[in-house]
């Protein structure tokens, strides 16, 4: 059934309650007598918690309770991972509350309780805790020093975790090499920053059942693991997410917030809320990307890649959190990008220190592997004296070679890409740019500043934890009601969902509503993480919708007396297709398909179909960034004036929605690339505690982005062709930006962002 839905733009389902001001987020949720919480964090970066002194604060003016670690139940175990649940990463795992010792600046060691935020923070600044300072490790570098002091008592390393992909003859593959380009670059700690910071409120009904509002990205997967550590059965653990300000990885993971909160409600008998503030959501809530690779590169006399080989470092802060290793999974599974590679090895080590731990970001693991191999390929076009694009050109992976096996896995599942014609898609997207016109405009010696092209390939990985859930059921107004498994961050999922739901069983989409992020309405599902939304949750949608109007046209054709085959669903009805005045409406079959109409005679009752979807492999949508910069050497500003992304989804159900993704994404990459960076002080204080210190780009630094999306490689792994597009607009940003500045300041950048001191510093370097 095809009615148009997939492919158009219709108005989002979303817009009209954030339009109207009727958004309901979790700040906006009230119940009465609800207390609110503070969270006590250590101003320390590492110490020994020598006593705890909690009487003056009980005793502050609307204090109702101060909750410690002594308070917490003696047999809670640590927050467990989600993914890579077994092995030595168990050692580092965080309590909710601090036990004995804290290890970052910001740890939680006590929740203040009170009639309001503000009598909370009052009571807050009576808590005494005697801190015994202790020796601090912030670098990766560092922390695998022999000397250095341990993140962790009772452990042998701060080396957390790790492992080594390897294929082909890497020590010969270096010694035949014409050329090798050895270098060690760096990406630094920045977050995801959404415009709501995290938030939540808890209350246990009369029922016994514990609501919490504020789930976001996985309300089933957290529901399971808040259960766990409560010890209370799940269905008596309730998670409802609300409007959510945007997520990109960070929202949504399981922070230690996300027990006290709701342990606080059981244990007062109260309704207990909590929000953030930005200091606190810089210091506590998960950074990401810090890594240091010391990577390598052999290519013959011809420019062909022989071999890469990388050893790096990624700086998980001072706890593995629920993530597990997947952003250094990902970065090496996803390091060769799209080219071939004779002989590869990757040595991954996850690494502990005393900052804020770090977790998932947008494109997490692979905005670093990109940065690092494109701007690997520039250096090694440079030094063989080529153009950048024609050696990449020369080591892609053709269109003919697909499905094409990297060699790497992720998740214990082999990295197989799906389908792709890179080499089309970089013809595309450089004709698109116009890259020879931007090569003109550097070369203009009247120009008064510095110029340059910067142009980053990718490969990007979707549809991650390889299952969905949808169920598909037709209203009593004749109207589609879907319930899915996944979750929304305001990417559009209610509308995707909605276009899924209405071309796959026949109706308008104005007449589909789409449910999401209850548990208690919605059985399972897998959320909203790693752009699989639409590649999983929409495909279990199609699925279900597929089902139900099988099921209508057999009832239709029962009450109509006409085969099914002979019968059409368009709209809010089922007619004869060429006799459209035999008809019923769905209203009508709604009605028909009551208990008291079918039961007797052995039916099915209501108008409703399920579906769950498997995928056991991921989806790889891939892409270009192509960028154009001028730089002031004297200030070291740089100015992004030119900037395109080519994207291949496979299938573009909305494109505008696809198109404002990328757009987004490369605003957030860019940020990433000049002015975002978490930086400690010596004492593990983190100094960009504000926007003052964090910057974000606003209008005036992020660039109009021109966006080309191509569908010319629908993927076969689902059955809408789809894949996904959340990432690709950050995946390469990085990287087409470094390369642009190196092309206009003949000098090679090696670290991540390029602020205006190491701009200038490039500058004074010189020519290469």
């Amino acid at each position: 059934m095809e009615n148009g839905a997939i492919g158009s733009s219709p108005l989002r389902k979303e817009d009209g309650p954030l339009l109207r001001g009727t958004a309901r987020f979790v700040d906006d949720v009230s119940r009465p007598g609800t207390l609110h919480a503070y969270i006590v964090r250590s101003p320390l970066a590492h110490a020994r918690i020598l006593s705890t002194d909690v009487s003056a604060a009980e005793a502050g003016p609307g204090v109702h309770a101060v909750v410690t670690a002594a308070d917490l139940p003696p047999t809670l175990q640590p927050i467990p991972m989600r993914m890579f649940v077994d092995g030595p990463l168990n050692d580092y795992l965080q309590y909710p509350l601090a036990r004995e010792v804290v290890r970052y600046s910001g740890e939680p060691v006590a929740v203040v309780l009170a009639d309001s935020r503000y009598t909370a923070e009052d009571g807050a600044e009576l808590v005494e805790v005697e801190y015994e300072p202790l020796s601090i490790v912030l670098q990766p570098d560092d922390a695998l020093e022999p000397e250095a002091p341990l993140v962790h008592d009772g452990t042998v390393s701060n080396r957390a975790g790790g492992f080594t992909i390897e294929w082909g003859e890497i020590e010969q593959a270096f010694d035949s090499a014409a050329l090798v380009v050895e270098e060690r670059i760096e990406v630094g700690r920045h977050a995801a920053v959404p415009l709501e910071t995290r938030g939540l409120l808890a209350e246990v009904d009369l029922n016994g059942v514990l609501t919490v509002f504020g789930a976001a990205k996985i309300p089933h997967v957290n529901r399971g693991i808040l259960a766990r550590l409560l010890d209370w059965p799940e269905e008596r653990v309730r998670l409802v997410e609300l409007h959510v300000g945007g997520g990109f990885g960070a929202r949504g993971e399981f922070y230690p917030e996300d027990f006290l909160i709701p342990f606080c409600a059981i244990r007062l008998g109260r309704a207990v809320a909590w929000t953030e503030d930005r200091e606190e959501h810089l210091r506590a809530c998960n950074h990401s990307r810090e890594q240091v690779h010391e990577v390598a590169f052999a290519l013959d006399a011809d420019g062909r890649f022989l071999a890469l080989r990388d050893r790096f470092l990624n700086n998980t802060g001072a706890y593995i959190r629920t993530h597990g290793l997947v952003v250094p999974g990902m970065t090496a599974a996803l390091l060769p990008g799209p080219y071939r590679w004779p002989a590869y090895r990757c040595e991954v080590n996850q690494v502990v220190t005393n900052k804020t731990p770090a977790g998932t970001y947008r494109a997490p693991g692979r905005y670093e592997a990109n940065f690092v191999r494109e701007r690997m390929i520039d250096i090694a076009a440079h030094r063989l004296g080529i153009d950048p694009i024609e050696l990449r050109l020369l080591n892609l992976v053709g269109a003919g070679e697909m499905p094409y096996a990297t060699g790497t896995h992720t998740d214990g599942h082999p990295v197989v890409y799906d389908s792709g014609d890179y080499e089309r898609l970089l013809g595309l997207t450089l004709e698109r740019f116009d890259r020879a016109s931007w090569r003109r405009w550097c070369a203009d010696a009247e120009a008064p500043r510095r110029r340059g092209v910067g142009v980053a390939l990718f490969v990007e990985k979707s549809g991650i934890a390889r299952w969905d859930y949808a169920r598909v059921e037709i209203t009593n107004s004749g109207g589609a009601q879907v319930y899915s498994g996944a979750a929304s961050l305001g990417q559009g999922l209610e509308t995707v969902l909605a276009q899924i739901c209405a071309e796959g069983l026949g109706v308008d989409y104005g007449r589909v509503s789409v449910l999401h992020g209850d548990t208690a309405v919605i059985p399972a599902g897998m959320g909203a993480f790693g752009s699989r939304a639409t590649t999983l949750g929409g495909s279990a949608v199609l699925r279900s919708s597929e089902r139900l109007r099988e099921r209508i046209l057999k009832l239709a054709s029962e009450q109509l007396e006409i085969a099914a085959a002979d019968l059409e669903l368009s709209g809010d009805r089922v007619f004869a297709r060429g006799a459209e005045a035999r008809s019923i409406t769905l209203a009508e079959l709604h009605e028909l398909a009551q208990p008291a109409r079918v039961l007797p005679t052995g039916g099915a009752p209501f108008l409703s179909e399920e579906a769950y979807f498997l995928s056991e492999d991921m989806t790889f949508p891939y892409g270009v960034h192509c960028a154009a910069v001028e730089i002031d050497t004297e200030t070291g500003g740089v100015e992004v004036v030119g900037y395109t992304v080519g994207y291949d989804v496979g299938r573009a159900i909305n494109p505008v929605l696809v198109e404002g993704q990328i757009v987004g994404g490369a605003a957030q990459g860019i940020g990433g690339a000049l002015l975002e960076e978490l930086v400690y002080d010596e004492e593990g204080q983190l100094a960009a505690g504000s926007f003052m210190d964090y910057l974000l780009p606003t209008a005036g630094e992020a660039p109009p982005v021109d966006v080309l999306i191509t569908e010319d490689a629908p993927t076969p792994r689902n059955p809408l062709g789809a894949k996904g597009a959340g990432e690709g607009g950050t995946a390469a940003a990085g990287a087409a930006i470094a390369n642009a500045v190196a092309d206009a300041l003949g000098a090679e950048p090696n670290r991540l962002p390029l602020t205006p001191e190491r701009v200038v510093q490039l500058a004074r370097t010189g020519e290469r």
